[in-house]
């Protein structure tokens, strides 16, 4: 690769964001924080055969896919995304080409929400590795943070949970060219930044989302607030299209497999009737799973109930590119 040139093909002709002073060309990029907010930045790293494969993706797969993933952490922070950085690690065969397409495939998602790429780096490597850093803003005072659950909170997902599992598994029995739904939400998913917004005006929400499997994301939210979280296995959202799997099989796409990027999260029983109320009126999926138990624990536990019984809902979920318990 050669990264003059390269840098040359993907330096925007302009900014969206009014904030950006100075972008790409610099040894650094200015921008100025609006007044009132706080800057929130999440970053993520995805590796070649262990998070994505060009056996099944496109080169604009891959760039949307790892900016979709940081853009579902600015989503569980209830920000509002504004500018990325990429940084490419490749194999000197790579080229500026295909370099760009993954490029490319970053600017379609970021267009979407009028995020600006203000910087980057590229250096040479045996395996392709990229890393985005995501800049958002939030409203200082709200709080969305997974230790702001409290006792007596409704618990409460976004969409379905499992496809993104479900589609890798159909890629992994030679079906990757099916254009279904599950398919594209392995490959494609949608961060949730739809319900970040529209719960803007809610006060306090404790969020996060999907990415290592909702055991995982419940049991975090539980030990950040010091509080026991109680889930309904009937409750938790699966598509119609999947409910002919195995029940053992079902169980763990749904709870444990990740890479789902929806949001998981807690709010007062007053917030819940406003977010059902708001997700209904935007066609925005949301449903009640459980509540936070109505005291605090010093041990902090999940739990979901299942045949009339509950049982401990540890968590196991989506690490490193394998899948803890296999």
């Amino acid at each position: 690769m050669d990264e003059f040139s390269f840098i040359k093909a993907i330096k925007p002709k302009h900014y969206m964001q009014s904030s950006v002073i100075n972008g790409i060309g610099d040894d650094g990029a200015v921008v100025q924080p609006s007044i009132g907010s706080q800057m929130v930045i999440a970053t993520d790293t995805m590796v070649e055969n262990v998070h994505f494969s060009f056996d099944y993706m496109s080169y604009e797969d891959v760039g949307y896919r790892v900016l979709a993933a940081n853009l579902s952490d600015l989503a569980a922070m209830g920000s509002t995304p504004l500018y990325y950085i990429v940084n490419i690690s490749g194999p000197n065969e790579i080229t500026n080409d295909e370099l760009v397409r993954i490029m490319n495939g970053t600017k379609e998602l970021a267009k979407l929400y009028n995020m600006d790429l203000i910087g980057g780096d590229t250096t040479s490597s045996q395996e392709l590795v990229i890393t985005v850093t995501v800049f958002g803003e939030l409203v200082a005072g709200y709080k969305r943070l997974r230790r702001h659950a409290q006792p007596n909170d409704v618990v409460f997902v976004t969409g379905y949970l499992g496809e993104s599992g479900y589609g890798f598994q159909l890629i992994k029995k030679g079906k990757y060219e099916d254009d279904s739904r599950f398919i594209k939400q392995h490959i494609r998913p949608k961060p949730r930044l739809d319900f970040a917004q529209v719960i803007k005006t809610i006060k306090r929400v404790s969020l996060n989302d999907v990415s290592d499997g909702i055991s995982s994301e419940l049991n975090e939210i539980a030990e950040a607030s010091n509080v026991s979280i109680v889930t309904d296995w009937n409750s938790i959202p699966i598509h119609p299209e999947m409910k002919h799997l195995k029940d053992e099989e079902l169980e763990k796409l749904t709870l444990s497999t990740g890479e789902d990027f929806q949001l998981v999260g807690t709010c007062s029983e007053e917030a819940w009737n406003n977010i059902k109320s708001i997700c209904s009126e935007q066609e925005i999926k949301v449903t009640k799973i459980g509540e936070v138990l109505p005291f605090n624990k010093q041990e902090s536990s999940v739990y979901i109930i299942k045949n009339g019984k509950r049982k401990k809902l540890d968590s196991e979920g989506y690490q490193h590119g394998k899948y803890k318990g296999d």
